[in-house]
């Protein structure tokens, strides 16, 4: 076997062998086996995404409901108690900054992170993130800790 006698596996290729488009003696001339008059007859022809052939399309005919706020902010929520948990573990100590919700897994690096007050906290602990909810302020000052908003 050599580089000259090298063919595709048999049934690999789909594609016919004889070119379209290059006149009447080819036998593939004229319309170019692309039938008589019709979008997809015209040189630039694409399909949108959804097209039914002048049907009303499914995404037009279902019912639309619902409402999306392009200005809704989310937050990355971190109960309390998974606070405790990490402090009963030794991996946090004295404070959390928003480094070391990334490092142990709570959130990722552009999320923005909201204390709940899921759970007790008996340490006393300063946590730095962008928002708490008002329980979760009252339990961490009532251990003698600081929620600072960032």
């Amino acid at each position: 076997m050599n580089l000259s006698n090298l063919k595709p596996e048999q049934g690999s290729i789909h594609t016919s062998k004889k070119r379209v488009g290059r006149g009447q003696g080819s036998g593939k001339g004229g319309t170019a086996t692309r039938g008589h008059k019709g979008a997809k007859s015209r040189s630039g022809y694409s399909r949108k995404l959804g097209f039914e052939g002048g049907q009303m399309p499914l995404q037009r005919r279902v019912p639309k409901f619902g409402f999306n706020n392009i200005n809704r902010v989310e937050y990355q929520p971190v109960n309390l108690e998974t606070i405790q948990l990490l402090i009963d573990n030794k991996k946090v100590k004295g404070s959390m900054d928003i480094q070391s919700f990334i490092d142990n897994g709570l959130a990722n690096k552009n999320d923005l992170i909201k204390v709940l007050g899921s759970g007790k906290i008996s340490s006393s602990i300063k946590i730095t993130a962008h928002k708490f909810s008002k329980t979760a302020v009252a339990q961490i000052e009532k251990s003698g800790g600081e929620a600072i908003i960032l």
